[in-house]
């Protein structure tokens, strides 16, 4: 496989309404993230994935685009963006900008047009239906934020398709015209210097709504295919796709070089570990750890060397890891983080690390639906109260996989409002935020951010990292993670006590010649009978 630089590149997601506020609004800005690259490039991290701020009527916080080519007056200016990509550019982070094509805002000016009648010449660019024969739904298709994923417009008689929020119009990607708008859109921004695209919810593009296809439609790879030609195929820069229902198998078509499609994929399978399946998200079970080791043995090996794994515990969907799988109580909070980023970290792929992670941010609990922001919590809330369910085994669910638990502000230093904004925050803060914050955690040695800082040098140091052999040991083990890496006649074994509970591994024919990393002070280095702490994470180099 011919070496790329986001090999060993790092990212970090910026979602910007929440990382710092410049003026006073409460809302995140662009001149706010200029204010903290010089952090940022302390971390050491290569890319900044910038969730988007484009014009939005914030239907679904700026997924929900009314102008590709405008930036949103909340987050700045065009001029901000261009400064913003040029200062980054001088610390050597590129910008990844958010690419959001399957769906526009309903005041997108193409859907306003649209709308006008069967006739307009944008009609085209969305996906109408005429209702059933008995005046109702034209199939059973669901909206991913609750309900049907269909809605009536009383001026034309027809339905459109709309995936997620009805202010989230579904486009047209049979329609050529489209395709060629969105080029030129995507090549408005490459013109600019950014470093590529994160690409939501991509494998939807494809879709065939009369056949109840909505992921991995027979035309998708058609559509990535002409896209690497017609934009980013031109330049060098990162491209990552997002796929919820992704396969090893569907990866490789996705991120193997020879395809010329994308740099590699978001996929979720070990998200959802902890829903019962066929089940949403908000059903949830205990993590079956097995399962756990299985999932990710499974995409380091089966992709190896045919494509690239994109390696995450959070993002700006998904609750903080800590919480959620790890522990976090004053205790164990930082070798529980420590020990999640250790082992991430050391896999085969390009890591994503999500603001806040790297100083152990927490899930913020939440009593009542007044609290709480985001769309899709709400509508599940209101759907479910109308199906007869207890509220608080509602706000439970939303208290564990809701999406505003990663979306409070970062939680910079001890002042008010944690020195996220001097107004009042659009989201309220983690009632925490005086104990745990970026200035707090600097000061310690032992920090969190130290930490994630040493396995990013890892990574630009040792190619081992990079490019090693992955080989999982002990896969029937309830309580150990361990894996080692092999390259070039080098091996490091990495061994994480996933639990809170000591653990012991056993293994006499393997012997330590150093430790390179660990999350606890004292580590042991007898291999044939290794105690291990609470969330203990070590890696080992091997004799």
């Amino acid at each position: 496989m011919e070496k790329k630089w986001w090999h060993s590149s790092v990212v970090y997601q910026v979602y910007p309404r929440s990382f710092q506020d410049s003026n006073g609004d409460g809302i995140g800005d662009l001149r706010g993230i200029i204010q903290r690259l010089d952090y940022l490039a302390e971390l050491g991290i290569d890319v900044i994935w910038l969730s988007p701020v484009y014009q939005s009527p914030n239907d679904d916080n700026g997924y929900d685009i009314s102008d590709y080519q405008a930036i949103s007056p909340e987050f700045g200016t065009m001029e901000d963006m261009e400064r913003l990509i040029e200062e980054a550019r001088k610390r050597n982070i590129r910008m990844v900008m958010d690419l959001v094509v399957n769906h526009t805002s309903d005041e997108h000016p193409w859907f306003i047009e649209a709308q006008k009648g069967r006739d307009n010449a944008f009609r085209d660019f969305y996906i109408w239906r005429d209702p059933a024969e008995d005046g109702g739904l034209p199939n059973e298709l669901l909206s991913v934020f609750s309900g049907p994923a269909w809605e009536f417009d009383e001026n034309s008689g027809q339905y459109y398709l709309h995936l997620y929020s009805k202010k989230q119009p579904d486009l047209n990607w049979e329609n050529p015209e489209v395709r060629e708008q969105i080029w030129n859109m995507m090549n408005f921004w490459l013109e600019k210097g950014i470093g590529g695209f994160r690409m939501d919810v991509i494998d939807t593009i494809g879709k065939v709504p009369d056949e109840l296809i909505t992921t991995n439609g027979p035309k998708l790879h058609d559509y990535l295919q002409e896209m690497n030609q017609r934009t980013f195929g031109n330049y060098d820069v990162l491209t990552v796709g997002e796929t919820w229902g992704a396969t090893p198998e569907i990866a490789k078509l996705y991120s193997d070089p020879d395809r010329e499609e994308l740099s590699m994929v978001f996929q979720f399978e070990h998200i959802g570990l902890d829903q019962q399946p066929d089940k949403p998200k908000w059903d949830t079970k205990p993590l079956d750890f097995i399962e756990l080791k299985a999932v990710f043995t499974k995409w380091q090996t089966e992709l190896d060397g045919k494509g690239w794994n994109s390696l995450f515990w959070n993002n700006h969907d998904i609750p903080r890891i800590v919480s959620n799988w790890g522990d976090d109580s004053e205790e164990y909070r930082v070798v529980s983080a420590k020990m999640f980023a250790t082992f991430l970290h050391l896999l085969k792929g390009t890591p994503y690390i999500y603001q806040g992670e790297e100083i152990g941010m927490i899930n913020t609990p939440v009593s009542s639906i007044e609290e709480i922001d985001d769309i899709e919590s709400k509508n599940m809330y209101h759907e479910r109260i109308a199906q007869g369910c207890d509220p608080q085994a509602i706000l439970a669910s939303i208290n564990k996989k809701g999406r505003d638990n990663s979306r409070r502000p970062m939680q910079w230093d001890a002042t008010v409002h944690a020195g996220f904004t001097s107004g009042t925050p659009w989201l309220a803060l983690n009632p925490l935020y005086r104990e745990i914050n970026v200035a707090a955690d600097y000061l310690k040695e032992d920090s969190i951010f130290k930490h994630y800082q040493k396995l990013i040098q890892l990574r630009k140091e040792h190619e081992l990292v990079v490019w090693g052999e992955y080989r999982e040991l002990l896969p029937e083990d309830p309580q150990l993670y361990v894996y080692e890496r092999s390259y070039n006649g080098e091996t490091w074994l990495v061994v994480i006590n996933f639990y809170g509970t000591t653990a012991v591994y056993k293994d006499p024919s393997r012997q330590a010649d150093s430790i390179i990393l660990s999350n606890y002070m004292n580590s042991g280095m007898e291999l044939s009978n290794l105690m291990l702490r609470p969330y203990e994470a070590v890696v080992y180099q091997l004799s």
